[in-house]
């Protein structure tokens, strides 16, 4: 191998060590046109076009990585919505049954606004305790 093959391939390797966008960019940009150079024995115009190629294979690998990311993103977040939904209905059955540890069941009985002896009396809700 040449030297400058060599200096060329070093970017591509350390290119996985980078998490940067311009690192790997330079790093396909080179090893593509160091391709391109080799297999078109030094073409200037062959060399540019493959350099442009690792250009635009690096892009291409971070915008499917991006959007990898954002639909993790959003099935994370639909999962938590999920959930809470969740939490929130089995509360709310709990709730219902009424039910507590000695066997006593709570009716709920909503009272509406009504007027005794010229008072307004103002809508409330009434507990009723049934033993089973």
């Amino acid at each position: 191998m040449k030297a400058h093959t060599i200096l060329l391939i070093i970017p591509i390797l350390l290119c996985g060590c980078a998490a940067t966008r311009p690192l790997s960019d330079a790093a396909f940009g080179a090893g593509g046109g160091a391709l391109a150079a080799q297999f078109s024995n030094g073409n200037p115009g062959i060399t540019a076009a493959g350099a442009a190629g690792g250009v635009l294979a690096s892009e291409g690998l971070h915008y499917a990585a991006g959007r990898e990311k954002k639909a993790a993103y959003q099935n994370g977040y639909d999962k938590g919505r999920s959930d809470a939904v969740k939490q929130q209905y089995w509360l709310m059955v709990s709730r219902q049954k009424g039910v507590n540890q000695s066997g006593v069941r709570y009716y709920y009985i909503q009272v509406p606004e009504q007027i005794v002896d010229g008072v307004i009396l103002e809508p409330t809700t009434e507990y009723i305790p049934v033993e089973q």
